[in-house]
C-alpha cells in the first residue's frame, strides 16, 4: 500500500504529519510512502531529506489518490479521495456532528487521531496528549518572554532577585509540562487541579499542590475531569482569587470535552500585578479567563497581559512534527500486524474502535465507551471470620507472640552474662575500645534511623569515606602478630572493601539514571 503525507493548507500550519525519520519507520511496516512538495518546509525539513529517507515527492492530487492518507488536519479536499481508502487525521468528530455522515458518503475510512481512548495502551498513538505537552512547555516560554523579571531568584553583588510566582491551573498532560518546566527554570510554582489523585503527580514535578477545602471530585472512571458542582464552582473561585493575586504568572488549562469553564474572571485579573502574565491553553474552546480573545494578546487596563495563542504547538515544528509523525507511526504499526504494508482494521479492538469515524461507507460514530483504569481498584472483601475462628486466631497469636518474647528474653540474658564474663576478664585497654565501639554503634544507630529517605544517597557518600577510613586501619593490622588481630582485620578490610565499591557501583547507576542520552 501507498501512504501519502499532505502538506497542511491552514494559514500559519507548520506542522507535518510525517517526518524523514518517521517515513524510514513507515517504510519498515512494508508501506511506500509519497509526500506531497514542501510538505515539511515550514518544520525545516525538505524534499530531499523524504527523498533520502525513502520517500518519493509528487504533487496533492497523486498524494490524495493513494491507499492511506495522513495529515495533521481533516483536508478540505477529502473529496478528492478515492472509495475505499483509509484517512488518518485529526477531525474532532465530537464537535461536528455532520463530519461521519459526509466521510460516510465519500466512501473512505476516517480515523480521528483526536479520538485515541484514554487508555494506558493507546498512549503511544495519543496525538492530544503530544501536542499538550508541547504547548505547555511553550506556555511556560511565551510567559517568561511577556513576564518582565527572571524566573529564578539571584543573589548578586548589586543585590537580590525573587524568583517568579507561577500558578498552574490544572494539572493534565499540559499543566504538568507547564509547572515542570516553570520548576526548572527556579520560579516557585503552585497548582490546583479538581482531581485529588493529580496531588501526588503535581508534586513529584518540584510544585505545591493547592487545595481547596470540599472542591475536589471523585475519581474520574474515564479519563477525564468533569464539570464542577454550583458548590465546587464557589470554592475554587475563591482559591482561584487568592491565588492569581499571588502569581507573576497564571497558566490555564482546564478543558472538559473542548469546552473551556471559566475559571479567571474580570475581577481576579483586576487584583494581579501590573506586568503580570496569563497565558490561556483553553483558548481554542473559548478560553478559561473572562479576558482572553483566542488568538491574540490583550494587555489590560492594569497593565496584566493575557495571551489567547492557538497555536502553541505550532510554534515548535520541528519536535512536535517528529512526536506526531511518531504517533502516526505506532497506529499504522497497530494496523499493520504482518509488518507487510498490508492495513488491518479490527473494529474489535478497542483503541481502534475508538477512532473510527467511519469504514467504507458506513458510520461507526461515536463508539461504544471504554472504561478506563482511573478509578482506584475496588478492594477485595475479606471472607467472614466466625466467632469461633476469631477465637481461635486470637489465642494462636497470643501464644506465638508469649513464644517469641520468652526466646528473646533468654536470648538477651545470655548476652548479657557473655558480655559480663568478657569484660570482666578482658584487659584494661580493651574495656576503652569497648566503651567507645558500644557508643559509635547506638550513636550510628540513632543518627542514620532519623535520616530522611531522601538523604540516604549523601549519606552514602559518608559512610564510604568511614569505610575508606576501616580499609586503611585494617590493611595496618593484617600483619599483626596476634591471629586474632589479623583474622579481624582481614574481614573488616574485605567487608570495608565490599562497602566502598558497591557504593561506588550504585552511585554510578543513580548518575546514570539522570544523564541525558547524546
Amino acid at each position: 500500500m501507498r501512504i501519502g503525507v499532505l502538506r497542511e493548507e491552514r494559514p500559519g500550519e507548520r506542522l507535518v504529519a510525517a517526518t524523514p525519520r518517521t517515513v524510514a519507520k513507515l517504510r519498515d511496516l512494508g508501506y511506500e510512502v509519497v509526500v506531497e512538495h514542501d510538505a515539511g518546509a515550514s518544520a525545516t525539513f525538505t524534499d530531499e531529506a523524504y527523498t533520502a529517507a525513502g520517500a518519493s515527492t509528487c504533487d496533492r492530487a497523486d498524494v490524495l489518490a493513494c491507499d492511506v492518507v495522513t495529515a495533521v488536519h481533516l483536508p478540505s479536499d477529502v473529496e478528492r479521495m478515492r472509495r475505499g481508502a483509509t484517512l488518518v487525521a485529526t477531525m474532532a468528530p465530537f464537535a461536528d456532528p455532520e463530519l461521519p455522515g459526509r466521510l460516510a458518503t465519500l466512501g473512505v475510512t476516517a480515523l480521528a487521531l483526536d479520538a485515541v481512548p484514554r487508555i494506558s495502551r493507546a498512549q503511544a498513538l495519543d496525538v492530544l496528549s503530544t501536542l499538550s505537552n508541547v504547548a505547555g512547555y511553550r506556555a511556560v516560554i511565551e510567559a517568561a518572554e511577556e513576564f518582565g523579571g527572571m524566573f529564578t531568584g539571584q543573589v548578586t553583588a548589586a543585590g537580590k532577585t525573587p524568583p517568579a510566582n507561577v500558578f498552574v491551573i490544572g494539572a493534565g498532560v499540559a499543566g504538568l509540562a507547564a509547572l515542570g518546566t516553570a520548576s526548572s527554570l527556579g520560579a516557585q510554582v503552585r497548582a490546583f487541579d479538581v482531581r485529588p489523585e493529580a496531588g501526588e503527580q503535581i508534586e513529584s514535578m518540584g510544585a505545591t499542590f493547592v487545595q481547596a477545602e470540599g472542591a475536589s471530585q471523585e475519581v474520574s472512571t474515564d479519563g477525564y475531569a468533569r464539570e464542577l458542582t454550583a458548590e465546587q464552582e464557589r470554592l475554587t473561585a475563591a482559591m482561584y482569587a487568592e491565588q492569581t493575586a499571588w502569581a507573576d504568572v497564571v497558566v490555564t488549562t482546564a478543558l472538559v470535552r473542548g469546552q473551556a469553564p471559566r475559571t479567571i474572571t474580570k475581577e481576579m485579573v483586576e487584583a494581579m500585578r501590573p506586568g503580570s502574565v496569563i497565558v490561556d491553553l483553553a483558548a481554542s474552546g473559548g478560553g478559561n479567563c473572562e479576558l482572553t480573545v483566542p488568538g491574540e494578546r490583550v494587555v489590560t487596563d492594569n497593565g496584566v497581559v493575557v495571551l489567547g495563542w492557538t497555536d502553541l504547538p505550532s510554534r515548535m515544528p520541528q519536535h512536535t512534527s517528529q512526536l506526531f509523525g511518531t504517533n502516526v507511526v505506532h497506529l499504522l504499526a497497530l494496523l499493520t500486524p504482518g509488518k507487510d504494508g498490508e492495513l488491518v482494521l479490527d473494529l474489535d479492538d478497542p483503541v481502534q474502535r475508538g477512532m473510527t469515524v467511519t469504514t467504507e461507507g458506513d458510520v461507526t460514530w461515536p463508539p461504544p465507551p471504554v472504561a478506563v483504569s482511573a478509578a482506584p481498584a475496588a478492594t477485595p472483601t475479606a471472607p467472614v471470620e466466625t466467632e469461633e475462628e476469631r477465637a481461635a486466631r486470637t489465642a494462636a497469636e497470643a501464644e506465638a507472640a508469649a513464644r517469641r518474647q520468652r526466646r528473646n528474653g533468654v536470648l538477651a540474658g545470655l548476652g548479657a552474662v557473655l558480655t559480663v564474663l568478657a569484660l570482666t576478664t578482658a584487659p584494661a585497654s580493651f574495656l576503652s575500645h569497648a566503651t567507645v565501639f558500644a557508643l559509635a554503634v547506638v550513636v550510628g544507630y540513632y543518627v542514620i534511623s532519623n535520616v530522611s529517605h531522601s538523604l540516604h544517597t549523601p549519606l552514602m557518600a559518608t559512610t564510604n569515606a568511614i569505610s575508606g577510613i576501616i580499609l586503611v586501619g585494617a590493611l595496618l593490622q593484617i600483619g599483626s602478630s596476634s591471629w586474632v588481630v589479623s583474622t579481624l582485620a582481614f574481614v573488616a578490610a574485605t567487608v570495608a572493601a565490599i562497602n566502598i565499591f558497591g557504593g561506588f557501583l550504585v552511585a554510578f547507576r543513580m548518575i546514570h539514571m539522570f544523564r541525558k542520552e547524546a
